[in-house]
């Protein structure tokens, strides 16, 4: 097949990986629809894919990984820096010359005998001065699948960039899919990344986290704008203004949920509506205007399956509904559909689980789906998508949030008192361990900005640099940034605010703080809502006025054990910690005074 460019670094390193790994073919992906069934016809007959009822679920297809390869490998997450300090203290670190001589030796001759698939990508819309561009090598069927839902691929990616060289390299290769030998490398001053012995999406689809937030994290803080781990919502009043607001979450605090909300009876009514621009990742830059604006840089859904039905995601249920690719779930065979737990109440009987073995749900004591399953949808399938999704320029952002599980300590809302204080709000998010979560539960794990695993350099350099941005920024024209907390518990142990679309509430009030037409109250830790000025109206009998008040209550003697906690985290860094969030931390501790 001709190729697709005439760019030369492209063509260059195409023929420097072919030279290692010997692939027997090459195929550029175009992007056309005939290209795309074609391989999906080709991953049938090998059982790579397996084709679902096209009545039921019109072109969406099953696949199951390797047994030892069902999530990402945080241990084997590398960032290849040239000196460790510059990864920091939270990543995994090795020199680039000695990751690259290991990775070519793990990839050696790997192709022999397989096709290598040629990924030209976009994140963010072609064209869009936001957008990044980048070119995935892959012998996976499955990747090339994935790709082209998650992000824009084809021609047109490469007649945008044209000759330059300034795009990010992907190198995957399966291998054996030896967990022993998985590994994947970030080189952020090469803007490389490679993967081996991996089939999973979370280490394979390189454009996501790889590119997307650690390499895209580092080419941030070089170029004065932001990658960050964030969904992206418009919240439209009834007078028909939306105004949108950027949030983090660490995993398993309903980030997606949030981003696809359903507003209450009461909001619909009145007119109110949630618009989802993105559910996982945010890219934000200043506009014309001196305001922020961020776009979605993916362009699909690479969503948790389990749990996600008719009650707690209808949007996202309804997204899975065509051209989705399934991952690691139930196989029903009755009718050719699939099924995980939490799904509904009715598991098939006549089924295969994610193994690949028989399974019967009314029966077995074991689990059908893996409970990290996933599925890869269109996000133009999504019935609450933006109008704005595929705005070159963005969306103006009016708030940022940051959250986490915390039964005690953090109050249902609170705002910071200006950008600093609110990058130190940001720098010191946690949550308690669950259930979901190996090990012991009720575990404060520190997730600063929920970019833990996914920051490509220091930590404490990605906070100074967030403190950089505030330093361009109008104070009136800047985000103002909160903290939410949806799991706040009573002493008996159950959750005090309802959640789901009644965050919405909590939105809406953060919304008018940004306005100006709310007042708060300021406590140590920051400013925190009237009871009176949360609607709870249709809560009765869920949420009192009394209730509420409990909810915002914020406990001196526990907030004085967390700034303990902060400290020791901090002291990680080192002298790299920002002199302004160890002022930030000593004002805390006064206040606590």
């Amino acid at each position: 097949m001709a190729n697709l460019t005439t760019n030369p670094s492209i063509l260059s390193w195409i023929e420097d990986r072919k030279a290692l790994v010997k692939p027997e073919k090459v195929v550029w992906i175009d992007g056309s629809k005939e290209q795309i069934e074609q391989l999906r016809a080709e991953a049938c007959s090998t059982g790579e894919l397996i084709k679902l009822n096209q009545e039921k679920l019109p072109d969406c297809y099953l696949h199951r990984t390797a047994i030892n390869d069902v999530a990402r490998v945080e241990n084997r997450t590398l960032i290849c820096t040239p000196t460790q300090e510059e990864a920091g203290p939270t990543n995994n670190w090795m020199a680039p010359d000695e990751a690259y001589k290991m990775l070519d030796e793990i990839a050696k001759d790997s192709y022999v005998g397989r096709t290598m698939y040629v990924i030209p990508y976009s994140m963010g819309p072609v064209g869009s001065p936001l957008a990044k561009i980048g070119v995935e090598l892959t012998d996976s069927i499955y990747v090339v699948l994935n790709m082209a839902i998650m992000t824009r691929v084809g021609k047109a990616v490469l007649d945008v960039l044209g000759d330059s060289n300034d795009w990010v390299r992907g190198f995957h290769a399966k291998c054996q899919i030896d967990e022993e030998k998985r590994y994947i490398c970030q080189f952020p001053q090469d803007n490389t990344i490679i993967s081996v012995n991996s089939g999973y999406g979370g280490n394979v689809l390189l454009g996501k986290k790889c590119f997307a937030l650690r390499i895209a994290s580092y080419l941030g803080k070089n170029e004065g704008w932001m990658a960050e781990h964030m969904l992206i919502l418009g919240v439209e009043k009834p007078d028909g203004e939306t105004k949108y607001i950027c949030a983090a979450f660490p995993s398993a605090c309903g980030k997606t949920n949030l981003a696809m909300l359903i507003p209450p009876e009461i909001y619909k009514e009145k007119g109110y509506k949630v618009w989802c621009v993105g559910d996982d990742i945010s890219w934000i830059r200043k506009g014309a205007d001196g305001r922020l604006y961020a776009i979605n840089p993916e362009n699909g859904f690479f969503g948790v399956a389990p749990g996600t039905n008719e009650k707690s995601n209808p949007n996202a249920l309804a997204s899975t509904k065509k051209g989705t690719i399934f991952t690691n779930v139930v196989h029903n065979l009755d009718d050719n559909t699939v099924w995980w737990e939490g799904l509904d109440k009715n598991p098939p009987e006549n089924a295969v689980d994610w193994t690949g073995k028989p399974w019967n749900g009314k029966t077995s004591d074991a689990k059908g789906a893996h409970p990290n399953s996933r599925f890869t949808a269109p996000a133009v399938n999504c019935p609450c998508i933006s109008p704005e999704f595929e705005n070159l320029n963005g969306v103006p952002i009016s708030a940022f949030v940051f959250g986490g599980r915390r039964a005690k300590l953090a109050p249902l809302v609170y705002q910071s008192r200006d950008w600093n204080h609110g990058v130190f709000v940001g720098s010191i998010m946690a949550s308690e361990t669950t259930a979901a979560a190996a090990g012991a539960v009720g575990v404060v794990r520190r997730d600063p900005m929920a970019m833990l695993p996914f920051c490509g350099y220091n930590m404490a350099d990605y906070w100074q640099h967030w403190i950089d941005i505030g330093k361009t920024l109008d104070p009136d024209k800047a985000p103002k940034i909160f903290n939410v907390n949806w799991f706040r518990k009573d002493d008996e142990g159950n959750f005090m605010w309802p959640g789901f679309g009644d965050n919405l509430r909590v939105l809406d009030w953060i919304l008018d703080r940004c306005d100006g037409k709310v007042d708060a109250v300021e406590t140590a830790i920051g400013f925190v809502p009237k009871a009176e000025d949360i609607n709870i109206d249709g809560l009765e009998g869920e949420v009192s006025r009394e209730s509420l008040e409990s909810i915002l209550d914020v406990d001196k003697e526990l907030w004085a054990k967390e700034a303990e906690g902060i400290a020791e985290f901090y002291s990680k860094f080192g002298d790299k910690l920002p002199e302004t969030l160890k002022a930030e931390l000593e004002t805390l501790k006064a206040n606590l005074k």
